[in-house]
């Protein structure tokens, strides 16, 4: 069964998201993996070609050169999630990738903190004791997120969900014009109806939601003063959404 979660932006506004599942974290842990290892054995072997002989003669450097792959998988996953806001390679490959719980961006700190901890639920462990967290915690959470509190998404497209790209462009009143200001004649607790009627329509696309989402727009249209008839349902009530976002935050 797929899990989700509800996240609270910093403009107060909820968004459901997918959690990503252990398949595609799995295969996004190994790509990131491979390309460590792929980078760090090419970079051995072109300082044996440059520092040839010398290279072996110090038993130090031999020694660096074993803790090196660990340092670099360390610093690959931080610079990564931080540059790439909550991806690396591997987590762009499959789709998914970190977010806080708490709705504002990651920082370093939680970046370290993943990183840190993952050394242990994931290359220590062999992957075990990340695959069991994620597998039984109900945000899939491993070690890593629960210390920093975030968790890893599917960011797929939908047409039925806003994202926190859609939220964030939507900024003020001057970039965006609403297109029925009425809507601030409703309630949040009306807003967060039609969401949840939208939410299940996309989970559950069956001819009972669809009725719901037909009897909805009937409902809203005399209160909202709408004469003609939207054309299409699913993208009158999003731009309700989007209308009460800008017109009452």
């Amino acid at each position: 069964m797929q899990k989700s979660i509800e996240i609270t932006t910093t403009q107060n506004v909820t968004i459901e998201y997918d959690l990503a599942r252990l398949r595609d974290r799995g295969l996004a842990w190994f790509l990131d993996l491979v390309i460590v290892v792929l980078g760090y054995f090419i970079g051995l072997q072109l300082l044996q070609l440059i520092l040839g002989n010398w290279l072996a003669e110090n038993s130090g450097l031999e020694m660096a050169a074993v803790a090196l792959p660990f340092l670099a998988y360390f610093m690959y996953n931080i610079l990564f999630e931080i540059w790439n806001t909550g991806q690396t390679p591997g987590k762009l490959a499959m789709g998914i990738k970190v977010v806080r719980l708490d709705g504002k961006d990651p920082e370093w700190s939680d970046m370290v903190l993943r990183a840190v901890l993952q050394l242990v639920d994931s290359l220590f462990s062999f992957g075990v004791i990340g695959a069991v967290l994620i597998k039984t915690t109900g945000k899939s959470q491993r070690l890593g997120d629960m210390a920093a509190n975030t968790a890893v998404i599917k960011i797929q497209s939908s047409p039925y969900q806003f994202r926190l790209q859609d939220i964030r462009s939507i900024s003020t009143l001057e970039t965006y014009k609403p297109v029925y200001p009425q809507v601030r004649n409703l309630s949040e607790r009306d807003m967060i109806f039609i969401k949840t009627t939208l939410s299940r329509l996309q989970r559950y696309p069956n001819p009972a939601h669809e009725e719901a989402v037909e009897h909805l727009v009937s409902h809203l249209m005399p209160i909202l003063d709408i004469q003609k008839r939207p054309a299409n349902r699913i993208d009158f009530l999003k731009t309700l959404l989007r209308d009460y976002i800008v017109l009452t935050r």
